[in-house]
Formats: C-alpha cells, sequence, structure tokens
C-alpha cells in the first residue's frame, strides 16, 4: 500500500513538472504598436481677428409724421407700404376752421395798417405846424408815438397772418423724407391734436441700414491692450470692414463699416455700443431683424489656426492633443478665438512648430506614444496655415499657399 501511493505522487510530480516545461517553453503575446496618427505642425501666419457679436438691423434714416395742428382727419392720401417722396402729400386734415382763421388774422391786419396810414397823415401834419408853433411840441411827440403803435400792430399782425397761413399749410401733411411709409396710426374721421403731437405714421429709409450691437468692456480693453501691444494691428473706425450671418445662417452678400464705437460703458449691462452701415439694396435687411455681425477687428501678424476636428471643446474648455518629444501624446487646453471657415484660430496654449494631432484621435491615450503617420497615410487634412508633418525626426515639408 506505501509502495503504490509514492509511485502515484511520483507520477503526479513528473506530470507537473512536463506542464511547467511546456509553459515556459510559450512566448508571451508581442504588445501592440502604438497608434498611427496624422499630424500637422502649427505655423504663424496674418490671421484675421473676427469678433462676432449678435445685433439688431435699425433704419438708415426714421421721421415719425405728427399732427402739427388740431382737426379732423379728411383722407389718407398715400397707399400704406409703399414708397414715398419728400414733399408728398399724406394726409389732408379739415382746413375750414383754419381758413376762417386766416381770414380773421388778415381782416385785423387790414384794421392795423388803416390805423398806421391815419397815425401817419396826423405826424405829416403836425410837421408842418410844428415850425409855426401851431401845436405844442407834446402834441407832435404823441402824435409820433401813436404812429409807431399803429405800426408795431401792422407788423404783429402779419406775423398773425404768416402763422395762420402756416396752420392752414399744415391741414396737408407731407412726408419730410424720402422713404418707405408704414401703416396709419389714425383713420380717416379722426380727431388728431397738435399740441400732443398726434402720430399719423412712420417714414424709414431703408437704402442703406444701420446694425447696432454691443461688446462687453473686458472684450473691448483685451482688445486694445492686443493692438497696444502689437499682437494686433488694428484699424480705425471707417476702415473696419463688418459682414454679417443672416438668421437662416447665410451671409449677407455685402458688407459693411464701423462708424460709431461708444465711448461710455452702458452701467447696466457692462457693455459699449457698436454700430455698422451697410447698403441695402435689395431691402434683404429689413428694421428690427436679427442679425450676427462677424467685425473684422484687426489681424494678427502671428497667428496660429489647427483645423476644426483637431479641437476638442467641451464645458471645461478647449483641448487638443500635441505631440511631445518621444512622439508622446499628451492633452494641452488652448484658448479659442472664432472659428474661420474649417478652422479654430488659437489665441492661447500653442507655438508655432508643435505638431497636433487631426487624424486617428479615437485610437490616442493621452501621455500614451503613437506613431506619426507618413503623409496622407492616412490623409494629414492640412489646414490653412499649418503644415503636414513627416515622419518623427524628418523636417516638415513646406508650407501649401493657402
Amino acid at each position: 500500500m506505501i509502495r503504490r501511493q509514492g509511485f502515484a505522487g511520483r507520477a503526479a510530480m513528473a506530470v507537473a513538472a512536463a506542464l511547467l516545461v511546456s509553459a515556459c517553453g510559450q512566448q508571451a503575446p508581442p504588445a501592440p504598436p502604438p497608434p498611427e496618427v496624422g499630424v500637422i505642425t502649427v505655423a504663424a501666419q496674418p490671421v484675421t481677428n473676427v469678433v462676432e457679436l449678435p445685433g439688431r438691423v435699425q433704419a438708415f434714416r426714421t421721421a415719425e409724421v405728427r399732427a402739427r395742428v388740431n382737426g379732423i382727419v379728411e383722407a389718407r392720401l398715400y397707399a400704406e407700404g409703399t414708397d414715398v417722396s419728400s414733399g408728398q402729400s399724406l394726409f389732408r386734415i379739415d382746413p375750414r376752421e383754419l381758413r376762417a382763421s386766416l381770414n380773421a388774422v388778415q381782416a385785423q391786419l387790414q384794421r392795423s395798417q388803416a390805423t398806421a396810414a391815419n397815425a401817419q397823415q396826423v405826424v405829416g401834419r403836425y410837421q408842418q405846424l410844428l415850425p409855426e408853433q401851431a401845436i405844442s411840441k407834446q402834441e407832435y411827440d404823441a402824435a409820433v408815438a401813436q404812429l409807431r403803435t399803429a405800426q408795431a400792430d401792422v407788423a404783429q399782425a402779419r406775423a398773425q397772418v404768416d402763422s395762420a397761413r402756416l396752420n392752414l399749410g399744415y391741414s396737408t401733411v407731407t412726408a419730410p423724407i424720402s422713404g418707405r411709409a408704414s401703416r396709419a396710426q389714425v383713420t380717416e374721421g379722426a380727431l388728431v391734436s397738435g399740441s400732443a403731437g398726434t402720430l399719423l405714421t412712420t417714414i424709414e429709409q431703408i437704402d442703406r441700414v444701420y446694425v447696432n450691437f454691443s461688446q462687453s468692456s473686458s472684450d473691448i480693453l483685451a482688445v486694445r491692450r492686443d493692438i497696444a501691444s502689437g499682437k494686433i494691428q488694428g484699424a480705425g473706425i471707417g476702415q473696419v470692414r463688418v459682414n454679417l450671418i443672416l438668421e437662416d445662417g447665410s451671409v449677407y452678400a455685402s458688407s459693411g463699416v464701423l462708424d460709431f464705437l461708444d465711448l461710455a460703458i452702458d452701467e447696466a449691462t457692462g457693455t459699449a455700443a457698436l454700430r455698422a452701415e451697410f447698403p441695402n439694396p435689395g431691402r434683404v435687411l429689413l428694421p428690427g431683424q436679427f442679425v450676427r455681425a462677424r467685425i473684422q477687428a484687426g489681424i494678427r501678424p502671428d497667428g496660429l489656426i489647427v483645423p476644426q476636428r483637431a479641437v476638442k471643446v467641451s464645458p471645461q474648455g478647449a483641448t487638443v492633443l500635441v505631440v511631445g518629444p518621444g512622439n508622446i501624446a499628451t492633452v494641452r487646453p488652448v484658448k479659442v478665438g472664432d472659428l474661420q471657415g474649417g478652422n479654430w484660430v488659437i489665441l492661447e496654449g500653442l507655438k508655432a512648430g508643435e505638431k497636433v494631432i487631426t487624424d486617428g484621435l479615437q485610437k490616442v491615450m493621452p501621455d500614451k506614444p503613437v506613431r506619426i503617420a507618413k503623409p496622407g497615410q492616412p490623409a494629414s487634412a492640412q489646414a490653412a496655415g499649418a503644415q503636414p508633418a513627416g515622419p518623427a525626426g524628418a523636417p516638415a515639408p513646406a508650407q501649401a499657399k493657402r
């Protein structure tokens, strides 16, 4: 019995030894190669500094047509929503009462003129009698005073006639400017007041328009600081071009010019008002319309841009993957500016000459090695202003022209 157990133990040991030798003979699986990625070498170049802000369209000129006399509106003389020319009749107010007032002051003028003529004759007779001392000097002076009073009454009556004639003219309401007349605010038969300035309609010129928008004071200070340091080569008011993006995402065909920058900051909003002027021959832009203004606020002579797909934007900020020494991929936080075409403008976080991963991002692990693909394997997706990098350690090819 003892011999049988010893034999079994030796057999088990032999089997274990055989398994151990077999296991030692097998080789461990090789480590996977580093993922292949496409990169671009960031290059400095002049980049337009674009600031995008929301804005509203405003008519180039707006005139509120208001009543200047009291009366009843007899007729509307224009078609609502059509173009009118300066001086065109828009409304007619009942002129009968105004005409009666004019007749009354004209009669008063005639009475004053008659009184003045009589006083002039009296003074003429007194002048002949005064040397003969037929009248006293006091009587002569009183006659001259009466003449002057009569002449003043004539001047006052003439002024009243002019005023009454103006009021009669105001009974026909005309357009102060040329433009598009909006809907009438009163109906025929309505009582309007000149003292209250009853609004009759509004005329707007929209062959040119303004776009009003605002920018925060901190952003304005940052732009001024960059201009002072030379990071931005700025242009003065009247030379800054502005483009518009309409509500449907399309770009307005004509560009405008920034023509106003308020030097005061609104205490309630902390922003400064800006305004741009745009041509509007086709009347695509309408007052009150919402747009987005892209202001070309100078040029960054050493700007950096990278393809949009190379930048990961999250609530925490924007990041890119950069290939550093030893072909190690590292996450780099960056500050992005505006999106120009398919490229992000990089304001902070990158330097010229650094390699940014654009392809194969899904396979890259941060702080792990990568293998830079040869140009075209995979597509290196060159971006304007960035050079595709060659293999590790090889110089990048020359930058392609945009």
